[in-house]
């Protein structure tokens, strides 16, 4: 019997998830494991999420990775809204080209290059000019804040472009400012692509390892390379316990911005 190609779409696609959903959902059934070995099963218990918030270095950690998150993610943003609107409402000027390609090569160099030309960059200023001295939650920031301005500015830049102008000339022919007009229109439209951008960014800084470990100190180490080196020496049901805690986490933001997004849709 044919079952046509959106029969094996269909199939393809409860596979595809099957294997990208299951391993996650294996992960948080076994941090209720009362048993040290994570794949032998022995009883229902809480104790690995006592110990993960015993552990003064996955909390040290934690705290590392959100505050250099929030703060890189700011600046990212800012950056970044700033060439989006560059890109979307300037139109032509000289280097315009070379400002576009320099934007989207952060997005599609290897990270592990990236983090390499920072660390480079780093030492240099430090001999150049004295800064930074050492590398710590300062040099983790500017360099997570500098390859997540690529992705703020594509977004807005995007919404810019499906975005039209009419509002903008309005205010412009009625006498506004191009600072009121900025300020009261621009950025009040752009602000759900400010926010996914800043999403993005924030996302982005927390789950990188790659940068952070070219560009980070003894003294700041962050979350994902806290789990990286604790799993090299074999999987802790505390690693499951948190993996589930950080799933739970994504879920309970995701339903809260879909519940933020169909309110402000029925308005």
């Amino acid at each position: 019997m044919n079952r046509g190609p959106g029969a094996v779409a269909v199939t393809g696609l409860v596979v595809g998830l099957a294997f990208l959903y299951l391993p996650t959902l294996v992960v948080i059934g076994y941090s209720f494991n009362e048993s040290r070995l994570v794949t032998v099963w022995t009883g229902f218990s809480f104790k690995w999420y006592g110990e993960l918030f015993a552990d003064r270095r996955f909390l040290g950690a934690a705290a590392t990775s959100v505050t250099i998150a929030v703060v890189a993610a700011t600046l990212a943003s800012m950056l970044g809204v700033c060439a989006g609107i560059a890109l979307g409402r300037l139109g032509w000027f000289r280097g315009r080209a070379l400002f576009s390609v320099l934007i989207v090569t952060p997005v599609v160099m290897p990270e592990v290059i990236t983090a390499l030309s920072l660390l480079l960059l780093f030492v240099a200023l430090e001999q150049a000019i004295g800064w930074p001295s050492g590398r710590g939650m300062g040099t983790v920031i500017v360099a997570h804040a500098t390859f997540a301005v690529s992705f703020v500015a594509l977004i807005v830049q995007a919404r810019l472009a499906g975005m039209a102008r009419d509002v903008e000339e309005a205010a412009a022919d009625l006498g506004a400012s191009p600072a009121t007009v900025l300020f009261k229109i621009t950025l009040p439209l752009l602000a759900p692509a400010i926010g996914a951008g800043w999403l993005l960014a924030f996302v982005l800084s927390l789950d990188d390892l790659v940068i952070a470990s070219f560009t980070s100190g003894p003294q700041s180490t962050t979350l994902p390379m806290a789990i990286f080196s604790s799993v090299r020496l074999g999987v802790s049901p505390k690693v499951n316990a948190l993996a589930a805690i950080l799933v739970a986490v994504s879920a309970i933001g995701l339903a809260g911005a879909a519940w933020f997004q169909r309110r402000t849709s029925t308005r």
